[in-house]
């Protein structure tokens, strides 16, 4: 491979056409619970009005009319309705979410209120807010409660449930079959001399589901064009991830077996570093395929650079927050590449992990994101940063 890594796509235009490379997959409808961290694909309403009754947004006392107040009787959240109006002067003992008595003026909460006498008297100062939360106030039946393209984050799968809906119908996961090829490379245990531990399989498992997908396959290959071509041609997933075959040795045969195969490169190496023999192509029947350079830092970029853009799409996640900090740290930058290093967040900025290098995962694993420093770049300015953490979506 050429040391030149300003060669090759730009680092942002990359992102972006991986990104526009597909579109969100087909729906399937799934019940909320089995839904989280899904992409609505159709609009939910309401099937009720919320809330559904006039209730209690405080524990107290429903009252009707000017204090003081003789206690009637309590009401329960989840009791039946109370039976017949208050009259002014009445007050029924109530909890937060009961129905309130037809009549009832306000709710006067407990910390508000005296009671006096054995007949249960009670009187205080109702002040400006009624306490009561009237039917429908929040949303009226057939009110849309959440659009298309919606994540369902637990506030959403909350109100959802709050608005009766049982099952939703969202973009289905994008499959990935991951390849991870090498002669050396070992699936478990402690590595002997020449070999290492397959790290791509944990690591890019986790950046797929980050992303909205699912590893359907793991396999890993030696390194054989043949072996590596049967594998691209026999795989029923819509991404097939290759680690370890897309740099320019001996070994990497991506390229090659791509040809042969009728494949075609979208992305042939990008601007960037450390990353740059990444690569992105449609495979014959429309599945994409991910190559991912074989040094496990190299690779964990590519994968924030393609794969995770691509599988976002499909996963219907057409938004994607953007956060911008002012990075500070000691890093040499190179002409006409984008650099992307580990961070640490602290506050209102960003620090740079020091001591991140291609093969080693140790300064991602300790940092929050990683920073995307373009050309240009200077201690202190403002740069993106893609989560590592945790998405901020």
């Amino acid at each position: 491979m050429s040391a030149n890594h300003s060669t090759g796509v730009p680092w942002r235009e990359a992102r972006a056409i991986a990104a526009a490379s597909s579109c969100p997959l087909p729906a399937e409808t799934v019940p909320l619970p089995d839904a989280a961290w899904r992409v609505l694909a159709e609009a939910c309403t309401a099937r009720a009005d919320l809330p559904g009754s006039d209730t209690a947004a405080m524990d107290g006392w429903a009252v009707a009319g000017p204090g003081p107040w003789r206690v009637a009787g309590r009401m329960l959240a989840g009791a039946a309705p109370w039976v017949g109006t208050l009259a002014a002067g009445e007050a029924v003992e109530i909890m937060t979410g009961a129905v309130v008595p037809a009549g009832s003026a306000a709710v006067l909460p407990y910390e508000k209120g005296t009671v006096r006498g054995a007949e249960g008297e009670v009187s205080g100062a109702l002040g400006g807010r009624t306490h009561i939360r009237r039917a429908g106030e929040d949303y009226a039946r057939g009110d849309l409660l959440v659009a298309a393209g919606r994540l369902l984050t637990p506030a959403v799968c909350g109100l959802l449930a709050q608005g009766g809906i049982d099952t939703v119908a969202v973009h289905r996961r994008p499959r990935v079959r991951l390849l991870v090829t090498g002669d050396e490379v070992i699936g478990a245990g402690v590595p002997a001399a020449g070999q290492v531990r397959d790290v791509f399989g944990p690591m890019v498992t986790a950046l797929v589901a980050a992303a909205g997908g699912v590893v359907t396959g793991h396999d890993l290959l030696r390194d054989d064009p043949g072996l590596l071509a049967a594998a691209l041609t026999g795989a029923d997933t819509d991404v097939v991830a290759v680690s370890g075959s897309s740099s320019a040795g001996r070994a990497d045969h991506l390229r090659d077996v791509l040809d042969k195969i009728g494949g075609r490169l979208t992305v042939d190496q990008v601007a960037c570093r450390p990353g740059h023999p990444q690569v992105l192509a449609e495979l014959p029947g429309g599945r994409r395929l991910v190559g991912l350079p074989g040094n496990p830092f190299a690779g964990l970029v590519a994968g924030v650079t393609l794969l995770q853009p691509l599988l976002r799409t499909m996963a219907g996640r057409l938004r994607e927050a953007q956060l911008r900090l002012p990075v500070l740290g000691d890093v040499q930058l190179t002409g006409g590449i984008t650099k992307l290093v580990p961070v640490l967040v602290e506050g209102d900025r960003a620090v740079v992990v020091p001591g991140a290098r291609p093969a080693s995962l140790g300064g991602a694993a300790a940092a929050d994101a990683l920073a995307v420093l373009d050309d240009g770049w200077a201690p202190g300015a403002a740069a993106e940063l893609l989560p590592l953490a945790g998405p901020w979506w």
